[in-house]
């Protein structure tokens, strides 16, 4: 099971269940019990489009491109 929850800068960041504490991209090491759930879900797979789907809502387009479509 893993856990998706975000950030005091805003990210969106998923965790295993289980797991005590998860470091952010921006710097800020999180105890992954205090903070609020948001989804839970079963894979890791599940879990990366999860994030990736609330990026989406909050930032708005987040995808990927490749450096040649630049």
């Amino acid at each position: 099971m893993y856990l998706i929850f975000r950030c005091d800068c805003g990210r969106a960041l998923y965790a295993k269940e289980g797991v005590a504490t998860r470091k952010c991209v921006c710097g800020k090491t999180l105890k992954v019990k205090s903070r609020r759930i948001f989804k839970k879900v079963t894979t890791r797979e599940d879990a990366s489009l999860a994030v990736q789907e609330m990026q989406d809502k909050i930032y708005g387009n987040t995808d990927f491109q490749l450096a040649s479509d630049l």
